[in-house]
């Protein structure tokens, strides 16, 4: 199967990559991709998946096959640690990343697919101040959250921000938190991250 993402900026071919995989027992794909960046994403992305690939360059394109189901286990290959542990803490203290509203809202959900498709995923998320917008009334960013609590992943929204934005019946994924959350969670996960 050839996949044409030229002109796609992340994570896109490496969502679109995932969606034709995911939809094969075993196979290969190949995608083309017009910048180096993208072809190491897939790359990345291949490897956490546990498929082979093998990128070739062709002037400005890059060419890379992905194999799904053929590749046999090798001995003493690193795990990823469980999503039991308490590894990575995101809090998202707002709907936006910088101060570019439009663009902000693209790349706040750009980040999150990313997370999702590379398997990548936070232990916990803590939505807070304008945050709470991605929990209670984007509807798209409402949908990969599900996807991300059916994953594994715990999601938290501030009840003081809903309360505050009276937004308290609106709440669509997750649970409603507190701040205990975030001073528990500053202190018991290996690693913090502020969003927004």
């Amino acid at each position: 199967m050839l996949i044409d993402a030229r002109g796609f900026g992340c994570p896109k071919p490496v969502m679109m990559a995932d969606e034709a995989l995911s939809k094969m027992s075993e196979g290969s794909i190949d995608i083309l991709v017009d910048n180096e960046a993208s072809a190491k994403n897939l790359e990345r992305f291949s490897k956490r998946s546990g498929f082979y690939s093998e990128t070739l360059r062709e002037d400005d394109i890059w060419r890379v096959k992905i194999l799904k189901g053929f590749v046999c286990e090798v001995p003493g290959a690193e795990e990823k640690p469980s999503k039991t542990e308490k590894d990575l803490f995101i809090i998202v203290g707002s709907d936006t990343m910088g101060k570019e509203e439009e663009l902000g809202k693209i790349l706040m959900k750009g980040v999150f697919e990313t997370m999702k498709v590379t398997k990548e995923l936070p232990h916990t998320i803590f939505f807070l101040n304008t945050g709470i917008r991605l929990t209670t009334i984007d509807s798209e960013f409402i949908s990969l959250m599900r996807e991300f609590s059916e994953m594994g992943v715990e999601i938290f929204t501030c009840g003081t921000c809903l309360k505050y934005f009276n937004l308290e019946s609106e709440l669509k994924v997750g649970y409603r938190g507190t701040t205990n959350h975030i001073v528990e969670g500053i202190k018991d996960f290996q690693k913090t991250v502020w969003i927004g």
